[in-house]
């Protein structure tokens, strides 16, 4: 008996790699997000001094510029697996090094470390990205790109969870040691698996490298038509985005404590967006990239209204757990949201790249993604201000229209 083709598509070795690409992009990122200043703090290191090594996070933004290096560049491993197997002992270095310093005595140090395991890092995803979108046929971009992202979410469980529990039993260095050692699964995939040959080949020279992707991309979509989608980047998940930076602040002032925001949002922000993200690849599968866009977009957009309501509802006098429950109901609808909005969301992306430049172009649309998350929504704190919080959730909600009303154009339902 012939087996689904969800089934099918699931079940096979490329989604298997997949499992290992996503975990290795997350684990360092989620390293410096939730490991270090957690570290950083137990050691007396002062919070303005750990917000600003959120500047860390900058190579992520800025990847593009390097990225034509891993497309004409070819190591010993091959055009993609020698930058992955690179990057992957270089992190694995950078990691267990941290905890051989004192944040006390060598600070400067430990930030200097840090940038360039963010660095290494982002040319990480460089690489990996490249070499998903080659090793994936057109219609698994879904599904194959879902289960990236999921796995990149699970990877933060390590640093966000089980190296902090490490930590109230052995010293700092032997807990980023073992951290460190998780790099080592996707190390083992990356010499195992086998090198994609582009369909296009490589860039002969640098300057081929750095130039030919964009003017590739022009011609191949037209001045009109490549501005749409670059648009369409910037605002799809622009209203979404916004919504959820000031989401822990939102919390507290409407009456939650933190230890129950820390439990509710443990349990009912994580698992939906897995759930959502898996579930979203899969539909896609059936449903095709065009009309995923359109459906997850509106359950994305919808979500946002849900803090709307709570902000509507009004700050809590005592904190019961029906009232729990509506938090625990806005968390998990929103994740939900975006688990299925980003699974369609990065798939459209891994489409719009040409083989032959996939590294570039796919950092340059990743890139432009993160705009919103690290410019637009440093100004959140102002808008609600001067808007209160129920005018800002609903300005959040005409935020995310332009993105959909631009489907019309760069993914209509009937294609």
């Amino acid at each position: 008996m012939a087996r689904p083709p969800w089934l099918e598509a699931l079940l096979n070795r490329r989604m298997l790699i997949c499992i290992f690409t996503g975990f290795s992009s997350g684990l360092p990122l989620y390293l410096l997000l939730n490991l270090v200043p957690a570290w950083l703090y137990t050691e007396g290191i002062s919070i303005k001094a750990i917000g600003l090594l959120a500047l860390m996070q900058i190579p992520y933004i800025w990847k593009f510029l390097w990225s034509p290096l891993l497309d004409r560049y070819v190591l010993p491993l091959g055009r993609r697996r020698g930058w992955m197997a690179l990057t992957q002992i270089a992190l694995l270095v950078l990691i267990a090094a941290l905890g051989m310093f004192s944040p006390q005595i060598d600070l400067q140090v430990i930030i200097v470390l840090a940038t360039l395991l963010a660095f290494v890092s982002a040319t990480q995803d460089i690489a990996l990205d490249a070499y998903r979108r080659e090793l994936l046929p057109d219609h698994e971009l879904g599904l194959g790109n879902s289960v990236h992202v999921n796995a990149y979410r699970i990877a933060g469980l390590v640093p966000g969870s089980l190296s902090l529990i490490l930590a109230d039993y052995l010293p700092w260095g032997e807990v980023f040691a073992i951290t460190a050692l998780f790099m080592l699964p996707g190390l083992v995939m990356t010499l195992t698996v086998a090198e994609k040959v582009s369909r296009g080949g490589t860039p002969k020279t640098l300057r081929e490298a750095v130039v030919e992707p964009f003017h590739e991309f022009v011609s191949r979509a037209g001045w009109r038509e490549a501005l749409l989608i670059l648009a369409f980047i910037f605002f799809y998940k622009l209203g979404d985005s916004l919504c959820t930076a000031l989401a822990t602040p939102f919390y507290l002032a409407m009456g939650f404590a933190k230890s129950e925001i820390g439990l509710v949002a443990k349990h009912a922000g994580l698992w939906p967006a897995v759930i959502g993200g898996l579930l979203g690849g899969l539909w896609m599968v059936k449903l095709g990239i065009n009309r995923a866009l359109w459906l997850f977009g509106v359950v994305q957009l919808v979500s946002i209204f849900g803090f709307a309501w709570l902000a509507w509802l009004g700050p809590n006098a005592a904190v019961a757990a029906p009232q729990l429950a509506q938090l625990g109901l806005v968390i998990g609808f929103e994740a939900l949201g975006v688990g299925l909005g980003t699974a369609a969301f990065v798939a459209f992306i891994a489409r719009a790249t040409n083989p032959l430049y996939t590294a570039t172009q796919y950092a340059l649309f990743s890139s432009l993604a993160a705009v919103p998350r690290t410019l637009i929504n440093s100004g959140a704190g102002y808008l609600v201000e001067q808007m209160g919080w129920f005018g800002f959730f609903l300005l959040c909600a005409a935020l995310a229209v332009p993105g959909m009303a631009l489907l019309l154009r760069v993914a209509p339902w009937r294609n």
